[in-house]
């Protein structure tokens, strides 16, 4: 544009004012218009499986088993992003609401699982206490109605104290809380509470791990 106009300032005087007359109506021209406001997201059947994220915008997410930062040390799933039922969803999205009058969000490590990745982690660890059978186990991250969990504080991001990491196979991981700080036991506590005020159950051998208490079947068509 910028040589273009030095040109017609060099040209003849007819075509001077040819180009301010062009230059006029380009200036004057309406401009594209843009959207502003965000696409609402339709509203799914309670068993349709969605992106957390989606519909919980606030939610952080770490899936551990889309890393190598898990007890296997290998990539147990190729997606990056946290899925469930929206029906589990909206029971989440409940339990976010009374938490952040704590000052706390949700961090979200594992959500649906594939029924291939289920069987990945039967493989390593055949131990049904923390793994289920991928084929005669409850499966229910496989249903997409489970989802294991971490807080943390909403000013800063960071995670907040709790009994253990992720995946502890030991009595750390267990909801006694009697062998961890006061601390970590009133936050892991305080989860625990509030998500089975929100409809969820909790998992005795692990405090990271809820499942919805609405029964959804196996999917085995997610892609």
């Amino acid at each position: 544009d910028t040589s273009t106009e030095q040109e017609s300032e060099t040209g003849t005087e007819g075509d001077t004012s040819t180009e301010a007359d062009t230059s006029t109506e380009a200036d004057t021209g309406t401009e594209p218009e843009t959207d502003t406001e965000p696409e609402e997201l339709p509203i799914p059947a309670d068993d349709a499986i969605v992106r957390i994220m989606d519909y919980i915008p606030s939610i952080q997410q770490e899936l551990r088993y889309a890393t190598t930062n898990n007890f296997t040390g290998q990539i147990i799933y190729d997606f990056d992003d946290a899925y469930l039922r929206y029906g589990t969803i909206k029971k989440l999205a409940k339990a976010c609401e009374e938490l952040a009058k704590h000052g706390l969000g949700i961090k979200v490590w594992d959500g649906f699982r594939p029924v291939e990745a289920q069987a990945a982690l039967w493989e390593i660890c055949p131990d049904p206490k923390y793994v289920s059978h991928p084929v005669t186990g409850t499966r229910a991250h496989c249903k997409g109605s489970a989802v294991d969990i971490t807080l943390v504080d909403l000013k800063t991001g960071a995670e907040v104290s709790m009994p253990s990491g992720f995946d502890e196979f030991s009595a750390l991981g267990d909801r006694d809380y009697s062998d961890c700080s006061e601390e970590a036991a009133k936050n892991a506590k305080l989860l625990e509470d509030i998500m089975k005020e929100c409809g969820f159950k909790p998992y005795s051998k692990e405090w990271w791990h809820f499942s919805d208490t609405d029964s959804y079947e196996v999917d085995e068509d997610f892609n």
